[in-house]
Parts: structure tokens; sequence; C-alpha cells
């Protein structure tokens, strides 16, 4: 169905993943998968944690609604290895992108707040015109989270973000995509071609968190995206090793395991990976 695919249906045909970083698409190593998770059952009461939150547009001043979950209301139950919160009661990551109806700018929360004026001229002049986004009724499905991400993304283009936020806006889309596929209706005829969509999508979608997240390591001032350097060298590890890309996840691992400022917790995590990363090796040598 392709990444972006949705985005074409409001007259955005500029996004792909060709030109969303600068660097293209080179490999480049900087200086896993995890088991899949058990599917999260689906929560009839999802609206019972939600809640309308106003928030005003920093390019065009409107104030407006967007649906978000209600403080200290779901708890975490855990991660994936590659650091995808999962929630109890629902996912959490389908509201985590505000979108201007007005004027379309869409970002993760995080960043929703952090533009200049000149960024914001490049929004307007990007978007197209009228809107044609309409907040959901009700709780959002992934479609319509999925949505308000690939919107986000053609605005982190239009407003030439750093590569940080786009990575971390396209490593989030990732995570949404790996719960559409486990909530996905296992008795539907067309089951297996609906997850192999899934999981094409969400290792695009990966792949670009990589490849912004190793621009980021080379180009930008911690803390990056919220994460300092040893977060974010395990984040990496653990994307590479996703992504099939051993040897360089090997590494990045390494930094964490040697690093004596890191928290017990985070290297308990990057041995575990490293054990994990090793033994995907040794299969590899012995096949």
């Amino acid at each position: 169905m392709g990444l972006f695919s949705g985005l074409e249906k409001m007259g955005m045909n500029n996004v792909s993943k060709d030109n969303l970083f600068s660097a293209g698409k080179k490999e480049a190593a900087p200086t896993a998968k995890a088991d899949a998770a058990a599917p999260v059952e689906k929560k009839r009461n999802e609206m019972d944690y939600l809640i309308d939150k106003t928030h005003e547009c920093p390019v065009c001043s409107t104030k407006f609604k967007n649906r978000g979950v209600k403080a200290g209301r779901v708890r975490m139950i855990g991660q994936d290895l590659d650091l995808r919160p999962r929630y109890e009661q629902l996912d959490q990551l389908k509201y985590g992108v505000l979108v201007c109806p007005n004027c379309g700018y869409a970002a993760v929360e995080s960043f929703f707040k952090g533009i200049y004026d000149r960024q914001k001229k490049m929004v307007e002049e990007s978007l197209p015109k009228p809107v044609t986004y309409k907040e959901p009724e009700g709780e959002y499905s992934y479609d319509d989270a999925l949505m308000r991400y690939q919107l986000a993304v053609a605005c982190c283009m239009a407003k030439q973000s750093k590569d940080s936020e786009k990575a971390y806006t396209c490593l989030r889309m990732a995570w949404l995509i790996r719960g559409k596929a486990e909530t996905l209706d296992q008795s539907a005829a067309d089951y297996q071609d609906q997850l192999k969509a899934c999981r094409e999508d969400e290792k695009e979608a990966l792949t670009l968190a990589y490849e912004g997240f190793i621009g980021a390591l080379k180009m930008e001032d911690f803390p990056i995206a919220g994460m300092d350097q040893a977060t974010l060298n395990f984040l990496i590890a653990a994307l590479a090793y996703e992504l099939e890309k051993y040897d360089i996840a090997a590494r990045m691992v390494s930094t964490v395991i040697t690093n004596q400022a890191v928290s017990p917790r985070l290297k308990d995590k990057a041995r575990d990976l490293k054990d994990t990363i090793a033994a995907k090796i040794k299969a590899q040598e012995e096949e």
C-alpha cells in the first residue's frame, strides 16, 4: 500500500522515502528485531481514556481540539526491543500527533510548538489549500492515526526539520504500524496480505528512522529527540538489528555496555541485545 500513499488523497504527491533525508540512502556506519509481541486485545471502552484537548497552532494561531489520552489513565506494561512502549488499555501512539484542522500543520506533540518563523512560511506555502483533513469522530482507528503521522512527516519535510525530528516521527510511525499488525483480524480472508503490507511499511519506516538517527548522531548536539547519547546508541543498535545490519548493531551496543555512566537498566537491555545479536550472527555462520 505504500508508507505515504494516504497523502496522495490530499493532493500531496511530493513525499516519499527517497527525499526525506538530504543524505539519501547511502549506508553510513555511526562513529533487532524483537520477537513479535503478543497481540494486544482491543479495548471496548477506549473513549473512557480519551479527552479533547485544546491547542493553539503555531503556524496560523487557530485554537483547535484534538483527541488525547487522559493523564495517568493508561499503564505501560512493557517495551519492545527498539523501545516501543506498550500500554494495557489502548495504544497511546495513536494519539501522539497534533493536526491543525485549519491550516493542516501537523507534528508529533513534543515537536509541535518548536517551529521558527521562516519554517511557518515554508509550511504555509507547502500544504495544499483548502485543507482536506477532518478530525475523526470517536476513537482513532490505526488508519486515522497513520494519516496523521503521514501529515507530520510531510510537515517535517516542508519546514526542513532536523534529521532527529524526521527520524523520531518515522520511528513512532513504525511502532504504530506494528500495533496495527498486532490487532488485525486473523480470521479475515486477506489477513496474510494485510500482515505482509504492514510488515513492509513498518520496515520502510524503521529504515527511515535508522537513516535519520545516523545523520542526527553526526550533526546534532545532545539531547537528540529527548535522548542522551547512550539511549540513542542503544536505539540505533536495536534498529540496526531489526534491519539485519548485525555488525553495526554489535558495535553500537558495545558502546552502551562499556559506558560507565549508563544506568543499570539500560545496560541490562544492552547486554540482552548483545546476546541476541551474537546468536543471530552464529546462526547465520552455521547455515
